[in-house]
Formats: C-alpha cells, sequence, structure tokens
C-alpha cells in the first residue's frame, strides 16, 4: 500500500485553495466599489452581502466530499463539530471589510488549511493590487511566484505598522521608528511584514483564527515570527478562536520588540 507523502499533498491543497481564492477575490473585485448592502453584526463589526457571496463560494469550491476537513469561517456560524477535526479550513471572505465598503485597496480574502492547530498552507489574495501570497509548512512563502523574506535588523529606523494607540505609547519608549500608515487587512499588515515591505506589525488582543492563520504561517516560512507579546506561537482551532495583543517581526526585530512590551504596557 503506497504511503501517503505530506509535501505532495500540502502541494495538492496549495494548487487547490490558490485557485479558489483567485476566483473568490475576482468575485468580490467584481463587486468593489459598487453600490452594495451592508449592516452589522453582533460584536459590531461590519458585513457586506459580498463578504457572504465570497463565504458561500469558498465553502462550495472547499467541501471535502470525505467530510473530514472542518470548516472556521468569519461568515458562517461557529459549528463545535469543527473541534473534533483534525485538519480544518480557516476563511476570513473579505479582512478588511470596512475598507472593502469604503473603497479603500487594503483588503485581502485570507485563507489557511490548518492541521493540528497550526497552519500547513495558507493562500491571501489582495485583489486590488494583484497580489497573491503562497505559504507551504517547511517549503517558504511566495508572493505572485517569487520568494519573499522578512526585513530584520534594529528597531530604530523600523517601519512598524499597528493600532495608532499602540505606535504612540512605543514611541514613548523607541522614539526612532518610523508609523507606517493604518492597513486595515490585518492578515494582509502581516503578510505585508511577511514581504519585507515593513519591518513590524502589531494586532490587538482581538483578533480572530480567520484573521491570522494565513498570516501566521506567511511570515514563519518569510523567516520572520508571529507571536503574542510573551513569545507563544499561536494555536488554531481552539473552542474560542480569540488571540491576545501579537507582534510579527524578522528574528532580531521581534525578540527585540517582544523585550520592550513585556517590560512596558502599551496595551492599556
Amino acid at each position: 500500500m503506497p504511503v501517503a507523502n505530506p509535501a505532495i499533498d500540502h502541494a495538492r491543497y496549495a494548487e487547490q485553495l490558490t485557485a479558489a481564492v483567485r476566483e473568490a477575490g475576482e468575485l468580490a473585485l467584481g463587486k468593489f466599489r459598487a453600490p452594495l448592502k451592508s449592516w452589522t453584526k453582533g460584536n459590531y463589526s461590519p458585513v457586506c452581502e459580498a463578504d457572504i457571496a465570497v463565504n458561500e463560494f469558498l465553502q462550495e469550491r472547499l467541501r471535502d466530499p470525505a467530510g473530514q476537513i472542518g470548516w472556521l469561517s468569519e461568515e458562517t456560524e461557529d459549528d463545535p463539530e469543527r473541534l473534533r477535526a483534525r485538519q480544518i479550513w480557516i476563511i476570513d471572505p473579505i479582512d478588511g471589510t470596512r475598507a472593502y465598503i469604503g473603497g479603500l485597496p487594503d483588503w485581502s480574502v485570507a485563507t489557511a488549511l490548518v492541521e493540528n492547530g497550526r497552519p500547513i498552507v495558507a493562500v491571501l489574495f489582495a485583489p486590488v493590487e494583484d497580489e497573491m501570497f503562497v505559504a507551504i509548512a517547511g517549503r517558504g512563502a511566495t508572493l505572485n511566484g517569487s520568494s519573499i523574506h522578512v526585513a530584520d535588523g534594529a528597531v530604530e529606523s523600523a517601519r512598524i505598522a499597528g493600532p495608532p494607540g499602540y505606535l504612540k505609547r512605543l514611541q514613548a519608549i523607541a522614539p526612532r521608528f518610523v508609523a507606517h500608515p493604518k492597513i486595515h487587512s490585518l492578515a494582509l499588515r502581516f503578510a505585508r511584514v511577511a514581504q519585507g515591505a515593513i519591518g513590524a506589525a502589531f494586532a490587538s488582543g482581538n483578533s480572530h483564527d480567520w484573521d491570522l492563520a494565513a498570516a501566521d504561517l506567511l511570515v514563519h516560512e518569510a523567516g520572520g515570527a508571529l507571536t503574542t507579546f510573551a513569545g507563544q506561537s499561536l494555536i488554531y482551532n481552539k473552542p474560542d478562536p480569540v488571540h491576545p495583543p501579537l507582534v510579527a517581526a524578522g528574528p532580531q526585530r521581534h525578540t527585540a520588540l517582544a523585550a520592550l512590551v513585556q517590560d512596558r504596557s502599551i496595551t492599556r
């Protein structure tokens, strides 16, 4: 009986996911800056009809006929059965819905396949810029087919993105870094770290699995780290898919930033 090759399986999943996400992004792009219905969910976050359309498209395209791959999406009612799954699709149909509704370009379709709590395949697509990020565990990360790597070095002079309050308080203890303009899609914010476009990024303590799983793998496969302020890696597909404040950067910069934020509270 032939033995399954995880590397081949992961590559097949990446190919399947990339094709589906490109179509999903084109679907969203077709509705972008056009009149559309939007409303707020129970946690006061916005949602629009494009979120739902992309979610339904991906759910159909990624459906596992054997029923063994679970599903967790921002726009699907949570099913506790996902906790039994060894593998699970984690999806944000449109990450950065506020930007999408407002006609701004910094939104993305963020998707990952998670196995035993960690992402093994990630595809993140920024349709307005036509940027396709792909990562496979142990095989690196790419942007439009070219390898990407984090930029590293000292905190001083680094370009850093994150919540304005975090950056303001960080400037009091590391005044020489450059505050990057807001990137509305959290997944895309961390992807910019993975590609080396910015030096580091923060997330506040209310991000979810679907905001993070794809970007997490991208950052790590590009040679960086995305962790809690205490340096802990993230575990996905837990009963409560919410995470504490996070920092992503290249190894040297990540170590320095983690030390700074542990010594001084920037989240108050």
